[in-house]
């Protein structure tokens, strides 16, 4: 099996444990900015915790799930933003969020992996790859 996008099989795996009622999720293979959005979404309250696996191969993730995810997935293809689009939402990308104060897009940055408002505080634009709400 080839794997081409290990971010979105990792969020359709959260999303699809999530949409079971399961109280934890693995995800695999294991990479950095899997790892960066885990974090992106814990410290937004969407996630528990969540741990390393070393399987000897590429390893794994296990995330706790709290329920709190209604929809997760990536944004293809990667859409550039900067800080001046930031601050009117552009309509390409309103569709990804339930409404003006529900949910976050995810942006890959230039200072790492964060959400679209934690970008806006720091005033600096990058990718958006991903949302959740």
């Amino acid at each position: 099996m080839v794997m081409l996008d290990t971010l979105a099989n990792a969020l359709a795996t959260i999303q699809n444990a999530e949409t079971r009622g399961k109280s934890e999720a693995v995800i695999m293979p294991a990479s950095k900015l899997i790892a960066a959005v885990l974090r992106v979404l814990q410290k937004e309250g969407y996630i528990g915790e969540f741990e390393y696996i070393d399987d000897g191969r590429w390893g794994k993730f296990r995330v706790q799930l709290l329920g709190r995810i209604n929809k997760t997935g990536v944004v293809k293809p990667r859409i550039p933003i900067s800080y001046k689009e930031l601050t009117r939402l552009p309509e390409s990308l309103r569709k990804y969020l339930a409404s003006r104060d529900i949910g976050v897009l995810i942006l890959t940055t230039s200072q790492g992996v964060m959400t679209h408002r934690e970008a806006l505080e720091r005033k600096i634009g990058g990718f958006v790859i991903a949302y959740v709400y």
